[in-house]
């Protein structure tokens, strides 16, 4: 059948397919819209099987937050190719991920229902896969909220290969707009940074086990007493600690102070104490 210019457009329009995939998705479907856009899925379904052994090693990560700034999700999304990973497509796919994760959470995210007629969030990602021509794979979603008072930090990288949410709590409530900046550079910081944990006692039990381990099989190899090795072992452990736990960091923008004085110091300066409830970091 004639297909007008307008069904091809209206459909482009719903679907963000290419004008030819269009045109003969509503062809194939004799001009009935709901039709051609399943025609379009079923394709990106074929495409996706062909293509879901094929490696996804680039990719990028995207944060939306919600407009009170104390909520945000963010997911990271790994395709092919560089190329395909800084389109215009892609990073609409991304935004529209984060989105889904913040109003309806991490758990299950690609089974939740998106709006009326458009399928789940799975079907999007399989669209998308049709529409970009490779391997598309939702690594990691999460959502972070603070906990009463205080705000939310956030940064991705330029390249988009490491994304971080940082949950900044107040004792008492301070205006967004006095605690933004800080929360946004301490999520800066654990970009740059290695951090296992906010405290060093919160760093996992089998984690410093491990350690210990290999740092008691390492003082024994010197031939040192017993007694030696042990004071050595420790003092190992307690750099490892020091030097993974967020608080014990020297911070990344006045090394001279750790991010845990810079708390302090901030805390005083505005009459509340702050603390790092939570964080979260993605990373290609």
């Amino acid at each position: 059948m004639t297909v007008s210019p307008s069904q091809v457009k209206e459909l482009r329009a719903a679907t963000g397919a290419g004008m030819m995939d269009c045109k003969r998705a509503l062809q194939e479907a004799d001009g009935d819209m709901e039709a051609a856009r399943d025609f379009l899925r079923k394709k990106g379904i074929s495409i996706a099987r062909k293509k879901s052994s094929r490696e996804t090693n680039e990719g990028g990560i995207g944060i939306v937050a919600a407009g009170d700034g104390k909520t945000a999700g963010m997911v990271q999304l790994a395709c092919e190719t560089d190329f395909v990973a800084r389109n215009d497509q892609f990073g609409a796919l991304l935004h529209h991920l984060a989105a889904q994760t913040l109003t309806g959470g991490p758990e299950n995210l690609k089974e939740q229902a998106l709006e009326a007629g458009q399928g789940t969030v799975n079907d999007l990602i399989v669209e998308a896969i049709g529409k970009m021509g490779e391997n598309l794979q939702l690594v990691n979603a999460s959502r972070i909220a603070v906990d009463g008072e205080g705000t939310l930090g956030e940064y991705v990288h330029t390249n988009m290969k490491i994304g971080v949410l940082v949950a900044l709590g107040s004792a008492k409530a301070i205006p967004a707009s006095d605690l933004e900046s800080l929360a946004n550079d301490l999520a800066m910081h654990i970009a740059a940074s290695q951090v296992s944990a906010i405290h060093g006692d919160d760093i996992d039990p089998a984690v410093i086990a491990k350690e210990k381990e290999i740092y008691a099989g390492q003082a024994k190899e010197s031939g040192k007493p017993e007694n030696i090795i042990e004071k050595i072992v420790q003092g190992r452990l307690d750099k490892f600690v020091n030097e993974v736990s967020l608080m014990n960091q020297p911070f990344v923008k006045d090394p001279d102070n750790t991010v845990g004085q810079l708390l302090a110091g901030m805390g005083k300066e505005l009459g509340a104490e702050l603390t790092v409830q939570r964080f979260e970091k993605f990373q290609f």
